[in-house]
């Protein structure tokens, strides 16, 4: 009988060990599915937009900031925090504009001045008053992906480094917003400025990658750096490709400091490898990478890196995947699969089914055959997962996900009315892994319903470190309010629990907070509600 209890009694520490684990790893996954709170946010001044500032809590002075303008996956990358460490510890804040407003980075339609003039001014509103001279690292996925080349080659002195993220070449004439590019002319260039460009090996197309050997032919003092961002697609992230871009941004600080100095070392070389590589073991003759001047392979299918470190990060994600087989994830939708459009740039786009509520709604990622219309057993181990890349949703748990609109409003033109996410199966030993993107719109408003209203309290109201404010708005419908944060450093917890957070140590008093009351409405029921703003002063 005693061993039988024992045997009880360790199935349950078991049990509730597993229940708690399995309560960590959700609380982990929706964290690192969380968008970025920003600080600061200003409108801009002249054009339609705005600019969103974030500087590490913790940083006394600011080294460089990331300057990216809205797409879609650099959301994805500044809520990542495997990449906002080391940009913490670094100094390095991030400036995001939404809506993107300029692809090409052409100076003659005022782009340069608007930059400058939203530094000034967020130089002056946060207290950071080197945001008016401090390096830039210019940023951008796809359709973005060309202007980060263009920016560098305008802006020289300044830029620390350049990354095109599921993008273009410098100098392409495959721009990935599909128009021609920027002529630089005769003597502009970004002779010693690293630049990394990353594709993925699902989207691989041999011809984007050919001009970037070409402009490192014809610019012999280019510093170019690839990653084939191996077993993913174009629009997701992975921690370990968050943590290898935010690596390179640590190694250009460095790499600045060494030029300033006169002790900049010659770099690395590495071999290029692409979606034909990953489809078969590394062969034995691939050459290793090395020093420039050690280098024993073909330096025209090369490319430049910073140090042992990042070439060998790069050969590393290289070895993990080759060989491996292929693998396929999808989403269902209510118990069916959710149709696949081949030549859909989004390849599934399915209607928004919500509940009762209006916000929540369910999808499930499943495995699937090569023709993405088939479940399919054959996969690696697990199962698979969906993640958030842009858009007004939050993960409540595997299969249900509700509307949470965030920082960029309601009535952001761009992306605020489609949710994109994509599902996830690891790979193992055998399978590499497989993603999936879904995007899906949303109504921009509702408008076949009865009129409601929000009525607001607690604005005016002065905040401390530590304070916590229960929100009390309510809607004349007397459906559920729901809050987020647009501007200040604070977060909603229990849903309408405001928190103040830590504010970066130089930050000029008081800091607003903003935070905006906003109820959706139910179809044929009840319209949009117009959100309501609710303003505080954050002393500490």
């Amino acid at each position: 009988m005693k061993h039988l209890f024992f045997c009880y009694r360790k199935l349950y520490q078991l049990f509730i060990f597993l229940f708690c684990w399995n309560i960590y790893s959700l609380t982990e996954h929706l964290k690192a599915q969380t968008p970025l709170q920003y600080q600061w946010v200003i409108d801009l001044e002249g054009i339609e937009g705005e600019a969103f500032l974030w500087i590490p809590p913790t940083c006394e002075h600011l080294n460089a900031i990331v300057f990216s303008q809205q797409n879609m996956t650099e959301e994805t990358l500044f809520g990542n925090r495997i990449f906002l460490k080391r940009m913490e510890e670094s100094g390095i804040g991030i400036l995001w504009l939404a809506p993107g407003l300029w692809q090409q980075w052409n100076v003659q339609d005022g782009c340069q001045e608007h930059l400058n003039h939203t530094l000034h001014r967020l130089a002056d509103i946060s207290g950071y008053a080197e945001l008016d001279s401090v390096p830039i690292v210019p940023f951008g996925h796809s359709a973005m992906a060309t202007f980060p080349w263009n920016f560098g080659a305008w802006n020289k002195e300044r830029t620390l480094c350049i990354i095109s993220y599921k993008g273009d070449a410098p100098r392409t004439n495959l721009c990935g917003y599909g128009r021609e590019n920027l002529e630089w002319g005769r003597n502009r260039n970004i002779d010693g400025i690293p630049g990394l460009m990353i594709m993925g090996e699902y989207e691989w197309w041999n011809l984007r990658l050919t001009p970037a050997h070409g402009f490192r032919m014809w610019y012999p003092d280019s510093r170019i750096s690839f990653l084939c961002d191996a077993e993913r697609g174009h629009f997701d992230l992975c921690d370990e490709t968050a943590d290898y871009i935010g690596l390179f941004i640590q190694k250009a600080l460095k790499h600045r400091a060494q030029k300033a100095n006169g002790t900049e070392p010659e770099g690395w070389y590495a071999q290029r490898w692409g979606k034909e590589d990953g489809l078969i073991p590394i062969p034995a003759d691939r050459p290793q990478p090395a020093p420039c001047s050690e280098y024993k392979g073909d330096e025209h299918i090369a490319f430049w890196y910073f140090d042992k470190e990042t070439a060998e990060a790069a050969e590393k994600r290289y070895a993990n995947s080759a060989g491996k087989k292929m693998q396929y994830v999808s989403f269902m939708q209510h118990g069916k699969l959710c149709s696949y459009n081949p030549d859909s740039h989004v390849k599934l786009n399915p209607q928004f089914i919500p509940d009762a509520d209006g916000i929540t709604f369910h999808m499930k990622a499943v495995c699937v055959d090569s023709t993405n219309n088939r479940i399919s057993n054959k996969h690696a181990k697990g199962t698979p997962s969906i993640r958030r890349i842009c858009g007004p949703v939050e993960t409540i748990n595997d299969t249900t996900f509700r509307l949470a609109f965030y920082h960029t409003g309601m009535s952001n033109p761009r992306y605020t009315h489609a949710i994109t996410m994509f599902a996830e199966m690891k790979g193992d030993e055998d399978y590499k892994t497989a993603v999936r993107e879904l995007s899906i719109r949303i109504p921009e408003r509702i408008t076949n319903g009865k009129e409601q209203s929000i009525s607001i309290k607690d604005a005016g109201k002065k905040l401390l470190p530590g304070s916590t404010v229960r929100l009390r708005a309510k809607a004349s419908s007397g459906l559920p309010v729901r809050y987020y944060v647009k501007r200040g450093a604070a977060h909603i917890e229990d849903g309408n629990k405001l928190v103040t957070d830590k504010v970066p140590p130089r930050t000029k008093q008081p800091m607003k907070i903003t935070v905006v009351a906003w109820q959706y409405g139910i179809e044929g029921k009840w319209n949009t509600a117009n959100p309501v703003e609710i303003d505080f002063e954050y002393s500490f």
